[in-house]
């Protein structure tokens, strides 16, 4: 039975260039996630308030998704393009409990 983890990715400074380069195959990753039904959320956190913040880029990411274990959560983040082509500094993957809605 699969469980709910968080994956939050933290940005190097300046990673925008980096993120656009690797965009198309970090994507290609959570669309299969997302045909197999396992993908529950994923989007990038804005380095500003806004929702395109531009040159500002991004400080980050977040993915809730379903796994088999933590393992498992820990495997896939560890595969992320955008860890190979240095856009996060740090993921922190974790177990997540779904309350609403």
């Amino acid at each position: 039975m699969n469980r709910l983890y968080a994956i939050v990715g933290e940005d190097i400074a300046d990673s925008l260039e980096k993120r656009l380069g690797v965009r198309p195959a970090h994507l290609a990753r959570l669309e299969a996630l997302k045909n197999e039904g396992r993908l529950v959320l994923a989007g990038p956190f804005p380095a500003i308030d806004s929702n395109d913040p531009g040159p500002a880029g991004f400080s980050g990411s977040l993915i809730v998704a379903e796994f088999a274990s933590l393992e498992a959560a820990q495997a896939w983040a560890d595969a992320d393009p955008y860890i190979a082509a240095g856009v996060y500094a740090k993921v922190t993957v974790s177990p997540f409990k779904r309350v609403l809605p």
